[in-house]
This record gives structure tokens, C-alpha cells and sequence, in this order.
């Protein structure tokens, strides 16, 4: 049968390009995003990525089926900060056919190399601050939000489709909130005590009416707090703008904190975001005629949240107000309905980070990779060298 791969170049491609995972994955542990959401997102008008990056969109066709779907996109504000030439690829869906995804890579590939990019990674929705990494560990658990989700097979057709290479493994952590008592080592709580006492740091919550000027103080965080991390993508004003819309609609102030020097400057940031995608699985992608009704009930439904962005200025990282910050985390767990969370994603050459979310208790649930295919001669491969230590997780049982 005859396999086409074009670009998205109408509405009613690009509705089969957003229904396709939906057909894919039903029945699966994939949670379904709102359609309204995902068009909106996809919409090179609203999604404020395309104010600093460009993509194209791809469809796989089997006799006028579709059977996969890519995108292939780059970001100058990602090349202007690492001074590179980096493409991506990502929404990346198939069915079980390795001729598919051979397709689908070459079509990507094609279009980066047009616009001279010297590589091709991924997956990432757009941008590594999205839904980004192919799921190879943790298939038996539901994704929280902004997380991926894929089925076994993805993985070894991606590996075996050539020219791949690892670029990083990303993890994902699951923690038990509700026992503080039993889970957090000591030196937690004498290092919260000092970053208050010694340091004069203090802790306040973001406020619903402010969340924008919020993230802003965030964002400067963020940027300064990541940079020197792999694959760090800066967020603009366009991103944190367009951040606030959609947290506003998870916002819950308990999680959502600031904290500040003596001078009353903002100097560490955190965001734990309670997982919509449990009450997204009873809206089934949809929010008529019921799906009003389950988000409008949400609070009595979260009891998990992703605990996505903890970060320290770098000249605060000695004052121990990252404890801090995770003990509040566990403070508000005793006056809400949320009782666990996912700290993630994490990178495996974080070492620091993952010892911290082992030492409250934490273990490894999901693990995600990123993959890299060089396209020009000379390219040297971004993943970090083996010398650079990597993170090697205990077992659950320890």
C-alpha cells in the first residue's frame, strides 16, 4: 500500500494531525488533551513559540489513512543563548510500521537541513519547556501534566530507524507528600531553619490577580537559575505571558511560591502545578457536555501534582532555602487534597537535584530520553561526555 508523507497545509489536515493520538492511544494509560486546547496550540497566531521559532508539520498517509505525524521546528532564542544551529523534531505519532517512521524522520530531516540545522533532536513538543523526552520506563503509569506518554514500541522503532544517538535520559520522580515526619532526612529541616534565621529569606505565595507579574519575578529565576543546565531553553515575556493563562486555569496559591533576601528581592522560585490531567481523563478531550462539570469539580478530584520547577539564584544555592521551599511543599500537602507528587523532568546529570528528591523519600517511576541524529559532517554530538557523573538510581526496595 502506498505511504505519503506531506505537509499540514489545511484545517482538515491539521485535524487529522491533532485526532491521530487520540485513535492511537485509546484505552492506553494516555490522558487526552482538551481538542480546543490543542488546536490553540498548534495555531501559529496564539502559541507565543512561533514569536521566536518557526515549524513545519507532517503527515504520514497509508491510502489516504493517516498513519504517523512530526513536526520539525528550531527557536533562535534557544540558537542566539547556546550559539548553535539546532533543529528538533516532536509530536511525534505511528503506528507500529518502521516504514512510517522512516518517513516521517526523512521528511523532518529534509526541512531542517533546509533551513541549515546541523542536527536533529528530540522529542519536544516545540520547545524542551513543553511535553518533551520518549517515554522508556514507567509505561504502566498515567502521565501528569505536560508529560509524555508513549507505547513500548515507539522506543525501538525510533532506534531502529538509524542515526540516532542518546542525547540525555530525563526522570521522573514519585513522591509520597502526606508523611513528612518519616520521609525527610534532618539536615532538610536544620537547613530551612538557617536559610530563615541565618539568612533572612522568607517564603511568600504568588497571588491568581498577579500570576503574571509573578512569573516575571519567576522568569528571571528560571533563566538565570537553569543556564547552565543541557538543552536550557530561556522563556521571553511571550512564553511567560502566555504561561500565566494557562496556570491560571490549575492555579492553587498554596504551591505556588516566591521567596525573598532581607532586601525583599526575589531570589528562589517554586511551582508545584496539581495534576489536571486527572480530572482530563474524565473530561475525555472533550468539554461538552460534561467536561464543564469535572473541571468545575476539579479540587475534589487532584490529589497529585507535578512538582515541576524548584530553582535558587545561584548566589542564594549555599543558604538552604531549596530546603526550605520543599518543606512547604510538604506543609501545604497537610492542608490540601494534594498527598503526592512528581518532582521531574530531571535531568540524569543532575546529581544534586536527584539526591535531594531521593532524600525525601522520592524513587524513580518514569524515565524519558532525548535523542540526537547529526546532519552535517563535523557536528560534534551534544550529549555530555561519559566522564560527566550520572545520576544511578537505587532500587524502590532500598
Amino acid at each position: 500500500m502506498a505511504l505519503q508523507v506531506t505537509p499540514v497545509r489545511s484545517h482538515a489536515d491539521l485535524k487529522e494531525f491533532i485526532e491521530l493520538p487520540y485513535r492511537l492511544h485509546a484505552g492506553t494509560q494516555w490522558i487526552p488533551p482538551l481538542k480546543l486546547e490543542r488546536y490553540a496550540f498548534m495555531s501559529r497566531t496564539l502559541n507565543p513559540f512561533f514569536k521566536h521559532g518557526d515549524a513545519a508539520y507532517f503527515v504520514a498517509r497509508r491510502d489516504g489513512r493517516v498513519v504517523g505525524r512530526i513536526t520539525a521546528q528550531y527557536d533562535r532564542n534557544f540558537d542566539e543563548f547556546h550559539g548553535t544551529r539546532w533543529g528538533f523534531f516532536g509530536f511525534l505519532e505511528f503506528e507500529d510500521d518502521q516504514a512510517i517512521v522512516d518517513a516521517l524522520f526523512a521528511a523532518a530531516e529534509a526541512w531542517l537541513r533546509k533551513q541549515n540545522r546541523d542536527r536533529m533532536m528530540g522529542p519536544y513538543d516545540f520547545m524542551i519547556n513543553e511535553e518533551c523526552g520518549l517515554l522508556i520506563e514507567g509505561y504502566e503509569y498515567a502521565p501528569q501534566i505536560k508529560q509524555p506518554w508513549h507505547p513500548p514500541y515507539y522506543r525501538e522503532r525510533v532506534e531502529a530507524a538509524g542515526g540516532f544517538i542518546k542525547a540525555m535520559d530525563v526522570f521522573h520522580w514519585h513522591l509520597n507528600m502526606a508523611d513528612r515526619e518519616t520521609k525527610l532526612l534532618p539536615i532538610l529541616e536544620e537547613l530551612a531553619v538557617s536559610s530563615k534565621e541565618k539568612h533572612g529569606i522568607t517564603i511568600e505565595k504568588m497571588s491568581f490577580w498577579r500570576l503574571g507579574r509573578d512569573l516575571k519575578e519567576f522568569k528571571k529565576v528560571y533563566n538565570a537559575a537553569w543556564s547552565k543546565n543541557w538543552g536550557f531553553q530561556p522563556y521571553d515575556d511571550h512564553d511567560i505571558a502566555d504561561l500565566a493563562i494557562t496556570y491560571r486555569l490549575v492555579f492553587d496559591k498554596k504551591f505556588f511560591m516566591l521567596a525573598r533576601n532581607e532586601e525583599g528581592e526575589v531570589i528562589a522560585a517554586a511551582l508545584t502545578i496539581p495534576d489536571i490531567n486527572q480530572v482530563l481523563k474524565k473530561m475525555k478531550g472533550k468539554l461538552l457536555p460534561f467536561g464543564w462539570y469535572h473541571y468545575l469539580r476539579r479540587k475534589s478530584t487532584i490529589d497529585s501534582a507535578r512538582v515541576g520547577f524548584l530553582g535558587v539564584l545561584p548566589d542564594y544555592q549555599h543558604t538552604g532555602i531549596a530546603a526550605a521551599l520543599y518543606i512547604e511543599n510538604y506543609d501545604m500537602c497537610k492542608v490540601s487534597t494534594v498527598k503526592g507528587g512528581e518532582p521531574g523532568w530531571i535531568l540524569e546529570t543532575n546529581t544534586s537535584m536527584n539526591r535531594g528528591v531521593e532524600a525525601m523519600g522520592g524513587h524513580i517511576i518514569k524515565r524519558c530520553r532525548i535523542y540526537e541524529r547529526l546532519l552535517e559532517e563535523g557536528a560534534e554530538p551534544s550529549a555530555p561526555p561519559e566522564t560527566v557523573r550520572r545520576y544511578k538510581p537505587k532500587p524502590v526496595s532500598q
